[in-house]
């Protein structure tokens, strides 16, 4: 895959911020109970589904927060983040946990071998015309009778940062509607199983949008 140029702004970002967006992030989903019930959710589907016992890709894992979080389900999780520096800061935080420098859409894994998919916000940065061949690696990498859990900002519109976590970056951040998530998930040869849309909290833009779909 040649990278496009929205991944080098992204990895350069990221790699500038990682230390203090880990500082200033805090703990993961506190206060977040409707996110907190769809992770565990989807670890249950994990657990109890036709691929179960098989590792779960935390894609976009930033710091490591939400791979812990799975592990602590008792998912067998390991991060993958587009970051050499937040992969560093996940490594070291949690020093149990497996964490890889990769790109959610050329992922160094095998074709069918995962049990679950997690993109947290991951595909926030994505342009929406390019999120198909992202899902179409998820589902490459998806055992039959796997899951993904996709989290994302459930809107319409494209936000410019240019300053974020005390550094300057260059990120773009896009809204997607839930309808079309859910059209390039079935489009990949993902069967929706169920979303959820909840107000935005004090410094969102968006609403925020889950959805669950699993791999035939």
């Amino acid at each position: 895959m040649t990278e496009t140029s929205y991944l080098h702004a992204v990895r350069a970002s990221y790699d500038a911020v990682a230390v203090d967006y880990a500082r200033l992030v805090g703990p993961a989903l506190a206060g977040k109970p409707l996110d907190r019930a769809m992770l565990a959710a989807f670890a249950e589907y994990v657990h109890g589904g036709g691929a179960r016992g098989r590792a779960v890709a935390d894609l976009g894992c930033g710091p490591g927060r939400l791979t812990a979080h799975l592990d602590g389900l008792g998912v067998r999780a390991f991060g993958v983040d587009l970051s050499p520096a937040m992969v560093a800061v996940a490594r070291r935080t949690y020093p149990g946990l497996r964490f890889e420098v990769g790109s959610m859409a050329a992922l160094d894994v095998a074709d069918g071998v995962l049990g679950g998919v997690l993109a947290w916000y991951s595909t926030v940065h994505t342009p929406p015309s390019e999120l198909g061949p992202v899902f179409t690696e998820c589902a490459r990498v998806l055992a039959p009778g796997g899951y993904v859990l996709i989290a994302f900002e459930a809107g319409d519109a494209r936000i410019r940062l240019e300053h974020a976590y005390g550094h300057p970056v260059e990120l773009d951040v896009y809204g997607t509607p839930p309808d079309l998530i859910a059209e390039l998930l079935a489009a990949a040869g993902l069967t929706e199983v169920s979303r959820l849309l909840r107000a935005p909290d004090p410094g969102e833009r968006f609403p925020q949008g889950f959805l669950l779909a699993r791999r035939d």
